[in-house]
């Protein structure tokens, strides 16, 4: 399946009914003179006996409404009235993002399939028919924070004169989409490259000094499609040590790698090392052993890592794993009619917390845990971006029959994610792992 693999409340705050100031002194003196002001001397009792009054009412309004004048050093509340630049620009480092639940969330996108102009047709769910829009709806709570509503202007000044880079497949290339859209409510980006079969798309934000590229690579290392009897197979041999240079050439540039991959694994690849065949991904082929995707993604982000790690040319890096992303495709695979039809988060309680998809995730994690600790020795920060158990809850989220695709009519598209969407929320978490890093950025100037 090559196609298929990857919103003012007001904030009304109560006038301070102060006498308009007079700056004529002598019209002030005037008033004065003509007793239109009494002297506090003449009135001393009247005046100890209402300001000893007032004291006393203070006094019972503060002890029956506490909490109008109490200051809090926690978290605040996650509303459209408290702007999240006055939220700790740390908030990663006192809570665990990725560990909550979907609420339900009234206010709108900041953006929409109308107001962002460079939505991919395929995602663009709305455009195609989709009628619900329940699904916008919701927002992500960790457990033990609030997450700061994505800051277009922010985020620009935190990766100002930088170059950020999303490697990996056609999901990588959806989250910088999103991305696109939330930073085009602050600057409008314009369009840098685009190579003829738009696999490296690459944007600039002028004000910012900011480049966003897409780098395409099915598998991050290297791989060629296998053909039989000059027909292609859509199964691949992947080397798994040697690295894809579509994007490692690209490496020295950036500064912000954000890397992610997965659901191409999932075929029936054959897969090398050292110039030979050590086993296969579902090939069933007579003393292949079969090693299963597992196997091959961890050594492709091994592989990934390592050259992060060595490459001579290169800044010093912030890397950043987004997890794997799962799709859900129910009653049958993609080719066989499944589809992904809900309009509503699941609930946790809802999840099989034993599917094979947490197991692509640790794999993963195990990775960049091996990646951060060579990467001390370099300079180079690699963190986690753990979307896995958040989007298992997202069946909803996903184009479905909604994505335009003539040759691939009545298919469902269940991997990718609809612009706007849940997906949207990958690009909040991300902010607040790059601030968490970013030590001279001042979220209130």
């Amino acid at each position: 399946m090559n196609s298929l693999t990857h919103q003012n409340t007001q904030h009304k705050q109560a006038e301070v009914m102060n006498p308009t100031p007079c700056h004529n002194k002598e019209h002030r003196c005037n008033l004065l003179k003509k007793g239109k002001f009494p002297s506090i001397s003449n009135h001393t009792a009247s005046f100890l006996f209402y300001t000893a009054s007032l004291a006393t009412l203070f006094s019972f309004y503060l002890i029956f409404h506490p909490k109008i004048f109490t200051q809090t050093t926690d978290i605040q509340v996650y509303s459209q009235e408290i702007p999240s630049t006055k939220l700790p620009k740390d908030i990663s480092e006192t809570c665990d993002l990725f560990k909550g639940k979907w609420v339900p969330d009234a206010s709108d996108s900041s953006y929409t399939n109308y107001s962002c102009g460079t939505i991919p047709f395929a995602r663009n769910c709305f455009m195609h028919g989709r009628r619900d829009s329940e699904f916008l709806r919701w927002r992500w709570k960790p457990h033990q924070c609030e997450l700061p509503r994505f800051e277009a202007a922010n985020f620009l000044r935190v990766v100002r004169g930088k170059t950020m880079a999303f490697i990996g497949d056609s999901v990588a290339r959806n989250q910088m989409e999103s991305l696109l859209c939330l930073l085009s409510t602050a600057e409008t980006p314009k369009a840098k490259h685009k190579d003829p079969d738009d696999r490296f798309p690459t944007w600039e934000f002028q004000k910012h000094n900011f480049t966003l590229m897409s780098l395409w690579s099915q598998f991050l290392v290297f791989a060629s499609e296998r053909v039989v009897n000059g027909s292609t197979t859509g199964g691949f041999d992947l080397h798994l040590d040697k690295i894809d240079t579509n994007w490692s050439e690209k490496l020295p540039e950036i500064e912000y790698a954000v890397f992610s991959d997965a659901h191409w694994f999932f075929r029936q690849n054959y897969l090398y090392e050292n110039g030979k065949l050590i086993g296969c991904v579902y090939c069933q082929t007579p003393n292949v052993t079969d090693l299963g995707p597992g196997l091959a993604i961890r050594r492709a982000f091994r592989t990934t890592f390592k050259k992060v790690n060595s490459c001579k040319t290169c800044r010093q890096t912030f890397s950043l794993l987004r997890t794997y992303s799962p799709s859900h495709f129910e009653n049958a695979a993609w080719n066989k009619g499944g589809v992904c039809n809900k309009t509503r988060p699941a609930g946790k309680e809802e999840i099989d917390m034993a599917r094979a998809d947490f197991d692509y995730r640790k794999i993963q994690v195990d990775e960049v845990e091996i990646a951060r600790e060579a990467g001390e020795a370099h300079g180079n920060v690699f963190e986690i971006l753990d979307v896995t158990e958040m989007m298992v809850m997202r069946p909803d989220g996903h184009p479905g029959v909604h994505w335009g695709n003539q040759w691939m009519k009545g298919y469902s598209d269940c991997i990718h994610w609809c612009l706007p969407g849940p997906i949207d929320t990958w690009n909040q978490l991300m902010l607040e792992i790059i601030k968490k890093w970013n030590h001279n950025f001042d979220v209130d100037r």
